[in-house]
């Protein structure tokens, strides 16, 4: 990352993260479309609405294992090996205990989530037991997520792409079976999820104990070493809080729309899982900035830091408006992949009508927050997200919903709160000081 063409390493180091974020949403698509299509709307608005939970929960682990990559793609930039073993191991033994934190809290805490966020008695069960087993196998996702953050790190995103690929594969020929073949209704999509995770987990892992570099796991290694510990968490705690912080207000919007009734729900919930192809690919710039950025000002290249910004936002902008009018286009076809009722139909394509022309705002503020997070001035980028799509969203649904006799109160709220956080995280770029190097 520190040498040669800055659009080239960008671009390609991108595309495996983009692909791999797209065969994960590939298959939790299928879950949804299988789902929709062979057991009905009450469970696909059950699958659909039990995401803004899953995300609430596994949200900190997530931002742990940005941390994690920060630090070891720094340590990498400097050629500093003892500091990436250390890095390493400490990160996997986090995930771990966190994995395992998540697992039981998840199955604990899953009705009563759900019973806060209004959701309908007619699809109450199902979301409970698909959310139960779902947790279940979380330490997979939890353990799968850190490994693919130190390969990402070290500049190896197309092996994380291969695990992910045969867990996508796994994943939707186990909804086949389970739920088209057997009959299992939700608890077969979670079982598969489990399942398909699982291999990501075990290959990934294995792939990290034999490769022969600076980033090799090994299992007698693996302990909490406090400063290093220290030095992740400091990083990647910022970003978890956000990363929790935003999927709580997500939680929120979805007890709004739970408030519509379950067709608003199936179709909200249908077109999350569209909305994932175009999300996960501007994630994913912003994954691959933040290596970028980590590995160069790791080894005081401050220029191109600068030009690999740029570079990440140009693409984000072209990335998100191709995407955003091919969405519009299709979006008949698209929903009744899930569907053929009208009403669950009507709701997934007005949300497509609110997100699809804005995904650009989203772009730019992640393409910005990444190259930040990429120096480790990772707090700055939190507040303001947590602003912008958290504080801002929470008020919004307190005192500006109630206006609103109709959902478009909730779907107008998302490219708004996106305007709102774009210009702040702008503001703050030009005017911020994270590109001091500190020696």
């Amino acid at each position: 990352m520190t040498e040669g063409g800055i659009a080239k390493k960008i671009f390609f180091f991108s595309v495996p993260l983009i692909l791999g974020n797209l065969l994960q949403q590939l298959y939790n698509t299928v879950d949804s479309i299988i789902v929709g299509n062979f057991v009905g709307s009450n469970a696909l608005a059950a699958v659909g609405s039990s995401t803004s939970i899953i995300c609430l929960l596994i949200a900190f682990s997530q931002g742990l294992a940005v941390g994690a990559g920060v630090i070891v793609s720094q340590y990498l930039g400097a050629k500093e090996k003892q500091g990436v073993q250390d890095a390493v191991h400490t990160a996997i033994a986090l995930s771990a205990i966190l994995g395992v934190i998540i697992t039981v809290g998840g199955i604990c805490f899953s009705s009563q989530l759900l019973r806060w966020m209004h959701t309908p008695a007619e699809v109450f069960d199902e979301s409970a037991l698909y959310l139960k087993l779902y947790f279940g196998g979380v330490i997979f996702s939890v353990l799968y997520n850190m490994a693919a953050g130190i390969l990402n790190a070290a500049g190896n995103s197309r092996r994380s792409l291969l695990y992910l690929a045969v867990a996508s594969v796994t994943n939707i020929v186990l909804d086949l079976v389970l739920i088209a073949g057997l009959h299992m209704g939700v608890a077969g999509a979670a079982v598969a999820t489990d399942i398909s995770q699982l291999v990501s987990c075990v290959l990934s892992l294995l792939f990290l104990m034999r490769v022969p570099a600076d980033y090799q796991v090994s299992l007698g290694k693996i302990r909490v070493q406090k400063k290093m510990a220290a030095r992740i968490i400091t990083v990647g705690l910022p970003t978890g809080i956000q990363n929790m912080v935003i999927s709580f207000s997500n939680v929120l919007v979805q007890s709004s729309v739970n408030g519509f009734g379950a067709a608003a729900m199936a179709g909200f919930g249908a077109y999350m899982k569209i909305d994932g192809f175009n999300i996960l690919p501007v994630m994913s710039f912003s994954m691959a900035v933040t290596t970028f950025t980590g590995q160069n000002y790791g080894a005081g290249k401050i220029d191109r830091v600068k030009k690999g910004m740029w570079v990440t936002l140009a693409m984000g902008f072209v990335y998100t408006i191709l995407t955003g009018v091919l969405l519009l286009t299709f979006a008949d076809p698209l929903m009744r992949m899930f569907t053929k009722d009208a009403a669950v139909i009507a709701f997934g394509k007005q949300a497509m009508r609110y997100f699809c022309p804005f995904y650009f705002l989203l772009s730019i503020m992640h393409g910005l927050a990444g190259t930040v997070r990429g120096t480790g001035k990772s707090v700055p980028p939190m507040v303001i997200l947590l602003t912008s799509l958290c504080l801002f969203r929470i008020i919004w649904i307190q005192f500006v919903l109630p206006l609103f006799s109709t959902i478009d109160g909730v779907f107008v709220l998302y490219p708004v709160s996106w305007a709102f956080g774009t210009v702040l995280m702008i503001l703050y770029t030009w005017k911020g000081k994270w590109l001091v190097v500190k020696r």
